[in-house]
């Protein structure tokens, strides 16, 4: 059994920065973050391989966001650059015992309780 504790959340103004953290209690391969705005549906944001030489990015992101992990800490990373306000959710960390990390909810085993993120225009 995996348990994964988000942290790092907060309000930003936009044009700000913002770092995310997933401590994960036991072993994983491929990592993900999504997240979950009110009303809409959870949706994929990064995912990152279990040596990170492979990473995926959902388009809104790229070139703003930027995973990363440390697996002597167990720990994955989200750098977040110039925030928007449409940024503003939920962001979950999740994980999967797959090498090639997923883009897709269903597809990952386990999840964090999540981390508020809250942009302000």
């Amino acid at each position: 059994q995996v348990q994964l504790v988000e942290s790092g959340g907060g309000l930003v103004q936009a044009g700000g920065s913002l770092r995310l953290s997933c401590v994960a209690s036991g072993r994983t391969f491929s990592m993900g973050w999504f997240r979950q705005a009110p009303g809409k549906e959870r949706e994929f944001v990064a995912a990152i391989s279990w040596t990170g030489g492979s990473t995926s990015y959902a388009d809104s992101e790229k070139g703003r966001f930027t995973i990363s992990r440390d697996n002597a800490k167990n720990t994955l990373y989200l750098q977040m650059n110039s925030l928007k306000p449409e940024d503003t959710a939920v962001y979950y960390c999740a994980a999967v015992l797959m090498v090639v990390p997923p883009k897709r909810v269903h597809e990952y085993n386990y999840w964090g309780q999540g981390t508020q993120v809250t942009v302000s225009s």
